[in-house]
């Protein structure tokens, strides 16, 4: 069966959700900021017994709302509508940002062709990371964790560091120095309001005011029940060291 998130109504989604024990957003963000809701009304519509939002990123209740990035009062207003009801349950999964969108040149934190790295807020600000596939695999093993997860929030990491630790990290891991910059709390929130559209703007400020976006690994699910994950240095040693040769 297929569907679409953009095209279809939310009674259709729900005819289509209601064939199904579990459904997992994994859509992202690339239909808008009403894609996160659409699907979670089409999952309570239909009375599925289980549902996994598109939450996969930072912990939009410690941000709050009002952040630079509008989509994050988006991903409350879902948390708000799940909470509010008891028929499904529901299970939250914050992974801090995907490992890779950090070094994407786009992002502009990381630019390796000239050795160097753009602190978000300072270089003592520090940031979750979690590779996709770490996130795909952990995802896996909490749907089918026993005793059941319901109603809960669960953190994963696949390294929490400073944006400084980053620049070591690529230092060691490239073997060539890094120079380093800190593109300010105030810097980027101007550079936001001179082009408010820009995702990666929103995305920049967000991120640097350092709040919600970091946790200690050692109280993750990943951590606590042992299963390996990818770290930067990990990362940076598979996915860049061949590169900058």
């Amino acid at each position: 069966m297929v569907g679409d998130l953009v095209k279809s109504a939310v009674d259709e989604l729900a005819s289509l959700f209601a064939q199904y024990h579990t459904v997992i957003g994994c859509t992202g963000y690339a239909a808008g900021i009403d894609t996160p809701m659409k699907p979670a009304k089409a999952a309570l519509q239909a009375r599925i017994p289980r549902y996994f939002p598109w939450q996969f990123g930072v912990d939009f209740d410690v941000i709050g709302r009002g952040s630079p990035q509008d989509i994050f009062d988006a991903q409350l207003d879902v948390r708000e509508l799940l909470r509010a009801q008891t028929q499904t349950e529901w299970v939250i999964i914050s992974t801090g940002m995907f490992m890779s969108y950090l070094f994407k040149p786009e992002f502009g934190v990381v630019d390796l062709k000239n050795s160097e790295v753009h602190a978000l807020g300072s270089l003592d600000t520090a940031v979750t990371l979690t590779t996709p596939e770490d996130i795909g695999k952990l995802t896996a093993e909490i749907v089918f964790a026993e005793p059941r997860i319901r109603n809960k929030i669960m953190f994963l990491a696949g390294d929490t560091v400073t944006y400084g630790e980053v620049a070591d990290k690529l230092e060691a891991g490239l073997d060539r120095p890094f120079s380093r910059s800190e593109w300010t709390v105030p810097f980027l929130m101007e550079e936001l309001a001179n082009d408010p559209q820009n995702m990666m703007r929103k995305y920049r400020a967000a991120f640097a005011q350092g709040r919600g976006v970091a946790w200690d690994k050692a109280g993750t699910f990943n951590e606590r029940h042992g299963i390996p994950v990818t770290d930067v240095s990990a990362w940076i040693d598979a996915n860049l060291r061949l590169r900058s040769r």
